[in-house]
């Protein structure tokens, strides 16, 4: 069965701005700590079906963008050891399918990372829309998942002297968008 659309969001193409948008991540250190970075949306589009279900969405990452807060940190992510951002700088995410359960939204599609594509689903809220200033119809959405580093051969790793390791495996990834609808 279609979904409609939710009210306020009308059907056509939506490019994502990177200036108001986020891509935001959560990760265990040393078992007793979370670092939190972001990571900059460099372009993207979703385009909005005339059901929800019939909805799509692309974006990319520029993965020299990581920014945690520390710039050592920051260096040894872009490096080899994690995801190799000089040979592998974009990280890109399709949807290949959209599903509803009344006021939630869930889209899979491959993200990839590091070179590494797998399946993952954006648990999605429709935030919704606004004119700014400049007269652009814009729509916002909140999303999130968790992935493996693993599954992504992000690997690196320290062995704590008590026991564990410095990184954990899980990562959360928190998106927060801003899309400009395009005439």
């Amino acid at each position: 069965m279609a979904t409609p659309l939710p009210n306020g969001l009308t059907a056509g193409t939506y490019t994502i701005d990177p200036s108001h948008s986020q891509a935001a991540f959560t990760v265990r250190h040393a078992g007793i700590s979370k670092v939190r970075g972001t990571i900059a949306i460099s372009s993207g589009s979703i385009t909005i079906g005339e059901e929800v279900e019939n909805s799509t969405v692309q974006a990319e990452l520029d993965a020299a963008s990581v920014s945690t807060g520390d710039a050592g940190r920051d260096g040894h992510l872009k490096s080899q050891d994690f995801w190799d951002a000089e040979n592998k700088p974009t990280w890109t995410f399709t949807s290949t399918k959209i599903t509803t359960d009344g006021d939630d939204y869930a889209i899979e599609g491959d993200l990839t990372i590091n070179g590494v594509t797998n399946t993952v689903t954006l648990e999605t809220e429709f935030a919704g829309t606004a004119t700014d200033p400049f007269g652009n119809p814009r729509a916002g959405f909140e999303a999130k998942t968790e992935i493996s580093r693993k599954d992504y051969g992000l690997t690196w790793n320290a062995a704590l002297e008590t026991g564990g390791v410095l990184v954990g495996d899980k990562v959360k990834i928190a998106l927060d968008l801003s899309a400009i609808k395009q005439a």
